[in-house]
């Protein structure tokens, strides 16, 4: 089985504001788009526009409607790729050593040419994060777009996940977990930040800012229509109608 390195100082990794995302899917689309032409093997993509498409997602958008215990119910949109943990059971399982995780920058990667196609790792992993491919036969995950940020050939501001690069809600955050002081830790902190099934042990280093409360818009007293029928018919008393009425009655 494959060894865990011991915990890098630099933690990249994604932070996903569930308060600001709607559920575009244009991070799905991006990542589906950049990976199938990127990292690696191809991600697979057969007759996407036919009867019987087949292919691969590294990231998905799960939406669910939350009703809390106090406050309206709310529709929450949930993103939901790998978390690149720091204590990765899908690593630990991996018969090959296909799957491991980066001592420089804590990134969970797959070796496809060391992949057996086992399936251990999925198994293994407990956000159901990973998928097989079903043309390459081989197990594909997120890889944080490691060939994009790092790539001095792109311009700076694309040396980011795709998903971060395209997403047109701000929603989606990348930096450096391992460092309290950086952007994304603050956000972390200010925010209330929270890990996903931390009752797995994993140390999932991807974080998810909660959606914030919910507040209900009090409807308006309506106005009292009898009263107001009551002035209406006054005014008409002494207006036009009220002259008419009295003329017919003397006919």
């Amino acid at each position: 089985m494959t060894s865990l390195p011991a915990p890098s100082d630099v933690k990249l990794g994604l932070v996903i504001d569930l308060d600001t995302c709607v559920g575009c899917h244009a991070c799905v689309i991006s990542c589906k788009e950049w990976n199938t032409g990127g990292y690696g093997a191809a991600l697979g993509d057969q007759d996407a526009y036919g009867d019987a498409p087949v292919g691969a997602f590294l990231n998905r958008v799960h939406t669910f409607e939350a009703k809390p215990e106090e406050g309206p119910a709310a529709v929450v949109h949930f993103p939901k790729s790998c978390l690149h943990c720091e204590d990765a059971p899908c690593v630990t399982v991996c018969p090959t050593g296909a799957s491991y995780k980066r001592a420089e920058d804590g990134i969970v990667l797959v070796n496809e040419d060391a992949c057996i196609g086992c399936g251990l790792c999925a198994w293994a992993c407990p956000y159901g994060a990973r998928e097989m491919d079903p043309v390459e036969k081989v197990m594909k995950k997120c890889t944080l777009c490691v060939d994009r940020i790092y790539n001095e050939n792109i311009p700076e501001e694309d040396r980011v996940p795709s998903c971060v690069r395209t997403c047109p809600a701000g929603a989606r955050h990348f930096g450096d977990l391992g460092d309290p002081d950086s952007d994304i830790s603050q956000l972390v902190e200010t925010r209330g930040g929270f890990d996903l099934m931390p009752e797995q042990g994993t140390k999932p280093v991807n974080k998810y800012l909660p959606p914030r409360p919910k507040t209900v818009t009090p409807v308006p007293e309506l106005p009292d229509l009898t009263d107001l029928a009551a002035s209406r018919a006054e005014e008409k008393a002494d207006g036009f109608f009220g002259w008419l009425d009295r003329a017919l009655e003397k006919l």
